[in-house]
């Protein structure tokens, strides 16, 4: 829905996020002078793209056809929803500056395969983008932030730091996405912390775990009614609070990879529970995982801010509200943001960095040598302007 009709400069980003969960393709709108969100939209993943994204999420055969043509058709859905996101903002492609656009992560592999080299793969073609809209797309943020001996996420982190400022309490942003990740903010006199990592599954078991017991029918479990309606199964519990992830010091990411079908699978495998109780159990191992990364930081934060689809699980949120005390414990909405549109505009910020040469990563975060510039360029019909545009940042920032 239109946030703000009174749009006449052509000085905005428009960030696209796809997360693990595939279940929807979300488009922000910012100003660049001081990433006012304009417009925020979330568009339906489309059946016939979400079925390939989450089969090829897992290894199997005929991996290469298959990526390269989703990489195609997905990036074609980015452009449509791009554009669909500018109309309904009662603005036009030549108001948008550039297009962050995160891609849909098909595999993250920070430490490489049995001692081989890291890498990370995203999907949703960035020529696509650029031919179709006319727009210059900034993608691949992950890559450069590898190259240096990093994770390649997480990256919002840097972006947080952004919006939330530099709080005099020690303060939490928590993403509960597919996967959960939290950003740590504070600064005392004498100094500024911003630390973060993926803390483990967010939505992604839930989600999955829901559409297997329903046959496909149920996506996701509506306010987390069928959690609260469960008993937590405390010896399954146990056993998925005792995966190593968990235990490791960070900087650490993870994916679908370590908390997808296998995990799942052991869930559904697990003997003499109802439905309920297979939920409740699972909804207890995600926020439990969250509140037990609090020892990997330098103290417990005394706020968090809460974004991603699992700000608006109501269980979940009680749960987290209960294991966090005496912590305040609020949605990013109380802070001007809402929930589901934070991602999209940390893309949004990330891209503006890119186009300025100037580093968008965190190195206490991501374990890199060095902060970064991650993201490759794709030149749209507006690079000229776009070119202006850097130059004018260039001016002013020799000034």
């Amino acid at each position: 829905m239109p946030m703000n009709k009174e749009i006449s400069q052509p000085e905005y980003l428009l960030g696209i996020m796809s997360g693990t969960s595939a279940d929807g393709i979300n488009i922000a709108i910012i100003r660049e002078t001081d990433a006012t969100l304009i417009y925020f939209c979330e568009r339906p993943m489309p059946q016939e793209l979400r079925e390939p994204i989450l089969r090829l999420a897992e290894p199997g055969l005929n991996e290469i056809d298959s990526c390269g043509e989703l990489d195609q058709t997905l990036g074609q859905a980015f452009a449509e929803a791009a554009l669909h996101a500018i109309h309904e903002a009662g603005i036009t492609p030549s108001d948008i500056i550039a297009i962050g656009s995160h891609g849909q992560t098909i595999r993250h592999r920070p430490k490489g395969i049995d001692g081989g080299k890291p890498f990370t793969l995203q999907v949703g073609c960035a020529a696509n983008i650029a031919e179709y809209t006319g727009i210059t797309t900034i993608s691949d943020f992950r890559k450069r932030d590898i190259a240096a001996g990093g994770e390649g996420a997480p990256l919002v982190p840097f972006a947080h730091h952004i919006l939330f400022g530099s709080p005099d309490h020690p303060t939490a942003v928590l993403n509960i996405g597919g996967i959960a990740n939290i950003t740590y903010l504070y600064k005392d006199a004498d100094h500024e912390t911003i630390t973060g990592f993926d803390t483990g599954p967010g939505n992604m078991l839930m989600d999955a775990l829901m559409l297997a017991m329903s046959d496909g029918r149920n996506a996701y479990d509506k306010d987390g009614q069928l959690a609260a309606s469960g008993t937590i199964d405390n010896p399954l519990l146990n056993t998925l609070l005792g995966h190593p992830y968990l235990k490791r010091l960070p900087p650490k990411s993870t994916g679908r990879e370590t908390f997808g079908k296998q995990m799942l699978d052991k869930i559904m495998a697990w003997p003499e529970l109802s439905d309920a109780d297979r939920m409740a159990t699972t909804a207890e191992f995600t926020a439990r995982s969250i509140a037990e990364s609090c020892q990997f930081l330098p103290e417990r934060p005394e706020s968090w801010y809460i974004c991603g689809g699992g700000a608006y699980n109501s269980h979940l949120m009680s749960r987290l509200e209960n294991l966090l005390k005496p912590a305040t414990v609020k949605s990013t909405a109380d802070m001007g943001i809402s929930p589901e549109a934070m991602e999209a505009v940390c893309f949004a910020l990330l891209a503006k960095n890119t186009l300025r040469g100037l580093s968008n990563t965190i190195p206490e975060v991501t374990g890199a040598a060095r902060a970064v510039a991650g993201g490759q360029i794709t030149p749209g019909n507006n690079w000229p302007n776009v070119l202006e545009k850097i130059q004018a940042w260039t001016r002013s920032h020799t000034l």
